[in-house]
This record gives structure tokens, C-alpha cells and sequence, in this order.
């Protein structure tokens, strides 16, 4: 579960983190509106593989005897802490790059609200509850969705974001964090929480990645499928871009199973489990250094100020016919420079634990 977290970080900085916005590759940018790429995937995995994580967590807890309550204050202070952490990196871009408005929602902020909220149904009524609870999120919300359109203006999501939140949003009158679309995504979160109440069982683990293979093969067919009617899309995090998207998860968890865990060949998975040990300081250290790179303004050749960050990208990436590969390039240096960090955290056995 480290390396596929490591991975699912690694990716999250390359598609964050481009020497220059203006020339991407495809696969590498969200989809428009409606469809889905490769940067899509990222985060329902992460929130999927934190309801793996949370599962095994709280059995171990309770296993050790503190109580549901005990639990739950974790929980709370969890999350407390993790939307703190996002709403300042919020503002430290706010300030850096002397925007408008201040940013209220975020990545951190949409898993400490699905951590607690799966947390707590799991500390109710355990899988049965995770089950029925992901199904009424899942068919609920497509519900509420077809109150309005489903186009960038006019959705629902957006309508509440706007009312809720005012301009403190990622743009006026939307949010792809915005707190309707958090229904479904603490669907995903709790999906991945049966995957992890499974990997608890006592059944071999070929046989337990063999049902997450097929579990997962089954939510990607029931995704697309429900796509057919109401479309993937990330942005407002349909229901049936959550079902898609955890069941690629539990597909490439199955595989991680087998790779990293059956076999004694796994030092190319090192890096992605450094990073995966230390998930929640990768993400905020390299949010917060691209803030500052690209906060810091120099002197450009023409005489003209620049930043940090698109200084560095000309002088050392731009160097291409085909600027999408030094693009890409300047995001895999940045990749390496925060592997390095967490490599050097793991050997030392310092873990941020949140």
C-alpha cells in the first residue's frame, strides 16, 4: 500500500508541477469537463487507499483496546490538523501570488472531511455500514445532480459553492473541492475501506488481490456503464466517475499486492515507498516550495521580473523542439528533488504522521 500511495503522490506532483502550463502533454492535464485522463485518477486514489489505511488502522487500535470514542477524537484531531494544512497552504498562495480572493476548499481539506466521515461509519457499523453508506452516497448524490444541468454553469455543486463559499472559491462560482461533490468523494474513501477490511481477512494473498481484481474490474465496468447516462467527471466528482475510479484503485492494488509482496525483486519500488511513508509532508513540502518558486520574482533578461520557478524552467528545460518534454522534464527534476527529501526521511525513520 506505501508504493501505490508513493506512486499515486509522485503523479499527483508531476501533473501539478509542469515547467510551463502552456505546453503539457494530454494525458498529463484534467479533462476539459466531461472524460477523464491519467490525471484524473490521481487523487480518488488517494482518498481511496486512505479508506485502506483507515480500515486497518482503526482494527489495530481497537485491537490494542482504546475505544470508539478514543477513536474518534483521533479522527477528529486528524482532520482538525489536515485542514489546517490546507487551508495554509491556501493562503500561502493567497499571499504569494497576491490573488483576489482566498481559496476556502482544497485537496487537504476534501481528505480530512472524507477521513472522519468514512472513520466514523466504520466506527458505527463497521463494513455492513461502509457498504450501504458508499451506495446511498453514490445513488443519492447522481440524484441531487439532476437537479440543474450538468454543464460548468448552472450545476448544482457550483450553485452551492457559490451560495456557501462566495468568491472564496477556486473560481468564481465553482470549486472541484466544493462540499456537495465531497458526498461521492467520501463514497470513494469509504470504498477503499472495504478493500481494507478485506486485506484484514485471513485468506491468502493471492486470494485477496484475485477479489480486489475482480471487485475492481466490476466497479470500472459499473462506471462506465453508469457514464453511459450520467458522465465521468472529476470536476463534479459524478457518481459514476467514483465508482470508475476506485475500481482502477483496486485494480492497481491488486497488482502492488503481487508485485511488492510476493517477490523479493523490489528495489524500483523503493523511491514510491519513501514517498508513500511520508504521503502527506511530500504533498504539502512540494505544494508549498512550488508557492515559493513561483512567488519569488527576479530580474529577467529582457529586464523584466519573472519567477523563480519560470526562471529555472527556460535556463535549464526549455531547451527543446518540443517544449512538452522540457516541461515534463522541469516536473520529473521536481519529482526527484522531493524523492530525495522523503528517501532521506525514510532512512532516518522520521514519519509525519497525521
Amino acid at each position: 500500500m506505501d508504493v501505490l500511495r508513493g506512486a499515486t503522490i509522485a503523479g499527483m506532483i508531476v501533473v501539478d508541477d509542469p515547467g510551463t502550463w502552456s505546453a503539457v502533454y494530454p494525458p498529463l492535464l484534467h479533462a476539459e469537463w466531461n472524460g477523464w485522463t491519467y490525471t484524473d485518477t490521481i487523487f480518488p486514489f488517494f482518498l481511496f487507499l486512505a479508506g485502506v489505511s483507515l480500515a486497518l488502522s482503526l482494527a489495530r487500535r481497537s485491537a490494542q483496546g482504546e475505544t470508539s470514542s478514543a477513536l474518534l477524537r483521533r479522527l477528529f484531531a486528524r482532520a482538525g490538523v489536515l485542514a489546517a494544512l490546507g487551508l495554509a497552504l491556501n493562503l500561502a498562495a493567497f499571499l504569494a501570488f497576491r490573488l483576489e480572493h482566498w481559496r476556502v476548499p482544497g485537496v487537504l481539506q476534501r481528505i480530512a472531511v472524507c477521513v472522519l466521515v468514512a472513520g466514523a461509519v466504520l466506527l458505527a457499523g463497521g463494513a455492513r455500514a461502509a457498504a450501504w453508506s458508499a451506495a446511498a452516497l453514490l445513488i443519492g448524490y447522481a440524484a441531487l445532480l439532476r437537479i440543474g444541468s450538468l454543464d460548468p454553469a448552472g450545476n448544482l455543486p457550483g450553485r452551492v459553492d457559490a451560495a456557501v463559499f462566495g468568491v472564496h472559491t477556486w473560481r468564481p462560482g465553482f470549486d472541484p473541492e466544493g462540499l456537495l461533490s465531497t458526498l461521492p468523494a467520501i463514497a470513494t474513501t469509504l470504498l477503499g475501506a472495504l478493500a481494507g477490511e478485506r486485506l484484514r481477512s485471513e485468506a491468502s494473498l493471492g486470494r485477496k488481490a484475485a477479489e480486489l481484481l475482480v471487485a475492481g474490474a466490476a466497479a470500472v465496468a459499473a462506471g462506465l456503464a453508469w457514464g453511459r447516462s450520467l458522465p465521468i467527471n472529476k470536476s463534479l466528482w459524478t457518481s459514476s466517475y467514483a465508482l470508475l475510479t476506485a475500481g482502477l484503485a483496486s485494480i492497481a492494488l491488486a497488482a502492488c499486492l503481487v508485485l511488492v509482496d510476493t517477490t523479493s525483486r523490489t528495489g524500483w519500488a523503493a523511491p514510491f515507498r519513501w514517498l508513500g511513508r511520508n504521503a502527506i509532508l511530500a504533498f504539502t513540502l512540494s505544494t508549498l516550495g512550488a508557492i515559493l518558486l513561483i512567488g519569488i520574482r527576479i530580474g529577467g533578461p529582457d529586464g523584466r521580473p519573472r519567477s523563480l520557478w519560470r526562471a529555472l524552467y527556460a535556463t535549464v528545460f526549455d531547451r527543446f523542439a518540443d517544449p512538452r518534454l522540457g516541461s515534463l522534464l522541469f516536473a520529473l527534476a521536481y519529482l526527484a528533488l522531493w524523492v530525495a527529501v522523503c528517501g532521506l526521511l525514510y532512512r532516518r525513520r522520521i514519519f509525519l504522521r497525521v
